[in-house]
């Protein structure tokens, strides 16, 4: 079993898991509509088909010019066309000469020989000359060809997620289908015999099972697909049974029985099932109790471990995470560990965790020594933004943490933060 050794700071806790997260390889890949690829992972680099933009185009409505025509000011210049967003005609395919000027609309190709727009607020227009009172510099409101990407350049590489940005400009350089990597298969199983299914009758003690679900919606959005299983009790033989059926997928997640109960009984079936701990705890408040580890799942080592194999293949090992039951607890503990390693699994890059700061509106005291991750209300309009803490009744408390859409992150070092200090936040 592992020892007290094995609790971690915030910090040292999350890098362990950032680096086994940074050895996984993704699974099985598959072929989507554009649209079916919408939040899955990218499986292949994407390359432009052509320049980006194709063309050097206007960014204004106005008139293409040569900027050595407004060296003196106010200039005239003849008109000699029209050109809109599209094709060039015949007419406004002619190089612009001394002295002249194309009217443009935005996003239409500039001619050749001018090398400026001039915007149409800067101009009026007399019959078919402009006088202009402004001067302009070379490539003044003109996206030179080219200037967002090459051809052939990567404008997606593998490992993306795709949001909206990826998913038009996969659409801009022609993907009517995409390569994303399948869904990893994440096991979620909650434990202890207070534990009840959600349409179950109810007793007194008893608990209804909502972080199974709140894993699930957890997993989902971080690229995995949950597999809810059985509530295990707290009795050896059949929470083993579940373990196993877990150790199925491409990841487990438990949740409850990890902290110092009587009963609290999955660290000794992890370790009756040769399971290496790589922490039992972080220093971290709510969800302290966090467990880490892996299980040897090779032929041999499953047979040794009572988990039946398939065919023959090499050894490896299935990462496990044990999650506090407290609810509250049981989300803060999936974001900041078990989340990288779903996305890791889903195939993903790795991204930093970051805390960006916002102000206080009302002073904090805590008790010093851990990190807290207290969930908060970050409110206000624009750049005015404020963030408060939601009253809670600690990590049982879901209807607070339903109230909350961040939670502020609280030093170890500190016991008061005072109002109208910058504080960090983990966002939701």
């Amino acid at each position: 079993m592992p020892t007290q050794s094995s609790v971690l700071t915030f910090e040292d806790a999350r890098s362990v898991v950032e680096g086994h997260a940074s050895r996984l390889a993704p699974g099985e890949i598959e072929s989507v509509e554009l649209l079916s690829a919408a939040r899955r992972i990218l499986a292949q680099d994407i390359a432009a088909d052509r320049d980006i933009p194709p063309f050097s185009r206007s960014t204004r409505d106005g008139y293409a010019v040569r900027s050595a025509d407004l060296t003196k000011l106010p200039a005239q210049l003849k008109i000699i066309g029209e050109i809109k967003a599209g094709p060039l005609s015949d007419r406004s395919a002619q190089t612009l000469q001394e002295g002249e000027a194309y009217s443009i609309m935005t996003g239409a190709p500039v001619p050749a020989g001018a090398d400026a727009i001039v915007m149409v607020e800067h101009t009026s227009q007399q019959g078919d000359s402009i006088e202009i009172e402004k001067s302009i510099e070379p490539g003044e409101n003109i996206v030179a060809q080219g200037a967002e990407a090459r051809r052939e350049a990567i404008v997606l590489k593998r490992g993306t997620q795709l949001e909206e940005a990826a998913i038009a400009l996969a659409a801009s350089v022609g993907r009517s289908r995409l390569k994303v990597f399948v869904r990893p298969s994440v096991a979620v199983l909650t434990t202890g015999d207070e534990i009840v299914e959600i349409d179950a009758k109810i007793g007194p003690g008893q608990i209804r099972n909502s972080n199974s679900y709140s894993l699930a919606v957890q997993i989902h959005d971080a690229g995995g697909e949950p597999k809810i299983l059985p509530i295990a009790p707290d009795e050896p033989r059949r929470l083993r049974e579940l373990i196993q059926e877990g150790l199925q997928s491409d990841l487990l997640i438990m949740t409850g029985g990890v902290s110092m109960g009587r009963y609290d009984l999955v660290e000794q079936v992890l370790a009756d099932l040769h399971a290496e701990f790589f922490f039992t705890g972080a220093k971290i408040q709510p969800g302290r109790p966090v467990v880490f580890g892996r299980i040897p799942c090779g032929p041999g080592k499953l047979a040794r471990a009572g988990i039946s194999g398939s065919a023959p293949r090499p050894d490896f090992s299935k990462y496990f995470f044990g999650l506090p039951g407290n609810p509250v607890s049981t989300m803060v503990t999936f974001d900041l560990f078990a989340k990288p390693m779903v996305e890791a699994l889903a195939g993903m890059l790795p991204r930093p965790l970051t805390f960006p700061h916002v102000r206080l509106q009302s002073e904090i005291r805590v008790k010093p020594g851990l990190r807290r991750f207290l969930p908060a209300i970050l409110s206000g309009r624009y750049e005015n933004a404020q963030v408060q803490i939601v009253p809670w009744q600690g990590s049982g408390d879901i209807a607070a943490r339903s109230r909350a859409n961040c939670y502020i992150v609280v030093p170890p070092d500190r016991d008061k933060i005072p109002a109208d200090e910058w504080v960090a936040v983990m966002l939701r």
